[in-house]
């Protein structure tokens, strides 16, 4: 695909964006920004949230995931556990936030617990968020880098600058607002490309008499259950619970997910909201592992993509000459949607947390309060920007193994301290709440380093726990360690009534 075509493409899409933003931002002021005025219809929400919610991770890494004969299709294990937790966070913690008109969910920690307790819950949603975007939008510009910004001898940090850029300009004024109807626009492009070019592989492999789902089915790719080896890490159980506590941590008490949950009309509208997306996102992601099967296997009979795997597979397909030009454009369309549905929503949630968690935006006065945003949206852009360049220099791993490897460490203690509050009537000594979650960090990366296969002890070899290899209930493990420490800096106390 020849550069001039790319060009036109994303200078397109980003037109088409603007256009959203500009009418959409009209009359827009800090509530808007934050959230929505209030007005967001919980359908559109819904839609739009699950582009957010896979981004160009889950466009890229989960077909490449399908590959490995300990993956096939065992991410559905995760997503199972998916709906167990979104429940959860549907009828436990959204009912809080509406409860206490929450803009930010992070001052529930202030109202419970104090001063330190609040910062810290803050401080680990900004680490997580700022790190998981990063990896997110690192992915997209090191494809669009490869194919499109090296053969014009642009730098990779020009290309990142000018996404983050591009993200920045079209949420400036609106935020939240904006973000509702320009998720939808671009969840909608990722799935139709995907299911488009399922089509067009499928004819090219000529699978439509026998049937695709008979095809991937009989393929080696198409295990999703594994019960055989309990100490392994695609063990059922490990994603399954994972699978819970990630929902509940990287939705439920992740200030980007529930920004816009909190912009729907009442607490109704959001649980249908949040309903609705559970149970299409398990078909959206059964549709991302189909067509990671269908891209082996469309290696394996033409011969492009031979030798290549993981993140990097489905955009050698893609763009190669021979598979065609719509394929090419189908793939591009899909990857930039499923990247800055996720990137535009962060950066406003960034903004959302640093505003009222850090610099106590609330407090200030109105005159003060649309200047103070703009100077923590740029400080965002601007922090993200050096994130990504960083992480491009130091990291090497599959996408989607990275951004679950965080969050097992970070998210961990935001569902410890919150369900503390929420299971427990104990009173932390709030002083000591950074201090306790440190120790449950680095308790829990001991365990992990030295665990089966993991860089203390190497593959092959035996760890602390013999062959038990940790993978997606590093979370569980996590939690559990911090609830625990919490209990230890706590007493028995009178709980205030919260809103």
């Amino acid at each position: 695909m020849s550069p001039a075509v790319i060009i036109t493409l994303i200078a397109s899409y980003f037109g088409l964006l603007l256009v959203v933003a500009h009418f959409t931002s009209k009359g827009a002021d800090n509530d808007s920004f934050f959230t929505g005025n209030k007005k967001s219809p919980w359908y559109l929400v819904a839609f739009g949230m699950i582009g957010a919610s896979l981004s160009g991770v889950t466009f890229l890494s989960i077909p490449g995931w399908v590959g490995n004969p300990g993956n096939q299709f065992s991410y559905m294990q995760v997503v199972f556990g998916y709906l167990l937790g979104y429940i959860v966070v549907a009828y436990i913690l959204m009912p809080i936030y509406y409860r206490m008109n929450l803009t930010s969910i992070y001052t529930y920690l202030e109202e419970r617990f104090g001063f330190y307790t609040h910062k810290t819950g803050a401080i680990f949603f900004l680490g997580s968020r700022l790190l998981g975007s990063a990896i997110r939008l690192l992915l997209v510009a090191n494809v669009l880098q490869l194919f499109l910004f090296d053969q014009l001898n642009v730098p990779f940090e020009l290309t990142v600058f000018l996404s983050i850029a591009l993200i920045w300009v079209y949420t400036n004024k609106g935020g939240i607002k904006t973000i509702i109807w320009t998720d939808t626009l671009q969840t909608f492009f990722m799935i139709a490309a995907v299911l488009l070019m399922c089509y067009i592989i499928v004819g090219d492999l000529d699978l439509h008499n026998k049937g695709v789902i008979t095809s991937i089915s009989e393929s080696s790719y198409s295990r999703i259950f594994f019960f055989d080896d309990w100490t392994a890490k695609n063990y059922f159980w490990k994603h399954f619970l994972g699978g819970i506590f990630i929902a509940i941590g990287m939705t439920g008490l992740d200030q980007d997910m529930m920004q816009k949950n909190l912009s729907c009309k009442n607490i109704k509208e959001a649980q249908k909201n949040m309903m609705s997306f559970a149970v299409v996102l398990v078909f959206v992601n059964l549709i991302f592992l189909g067509l990671g099967a269908l891209l082996y296997m469309y290696s394996i009979e033409t011969g492009i993509g031979q030798g290549v795997a993981g993140d990097d597979l489905f955009a050698t397909i893609a763009l190669n000459p021979k598979t065609g030009l719509t394929v090419g454009v189908l793939f591009l369309v899909g990857l930039i949607a499923a990247a800055y549905s996720s990137a535009d929503s962060a950066l406003t949630a960034l903004t959302t947390s640093f505003s009222f968690d850090i610099f106590d935006l609330s407090k200030k006065e109105k005159t003060e309060q649309d200047k103070l945003r703009k100077k923590v949206h740029v400080g965002v852009s601007i922090l993200l920007l050096v994130t990504i360049i960083v992480l491009k220099y130091t990291t090497s791993s599959s996408a989607i193994g990275l951004v679950m490897f965080f969050a097992g460490f970070t998210y961990g203690p935001l569902i410890a301290l919150f369900f503390f509050g929420i299971l427990t009537k104990r009173v932390l000594n709030d002083k000591w709440v950074p201090v306790a979650c440190l120790i449950a960090i680095s308790i829990t990366i001991f365990l992990w380093y030295y665990s089966a296969g993991a860089p203390g002890v190497g593959p092959g070899n035996l760890g602390i726990f013999g062959k038990y290899t940790i993978g997606f209930e590093l979370i569980i493990f996590n939690s559990i360690i911090t609830f625990m420490t919490l209990f230890a800096i706590s007493k028995k106390g009178t709980v205030k009534t919260l809103a």
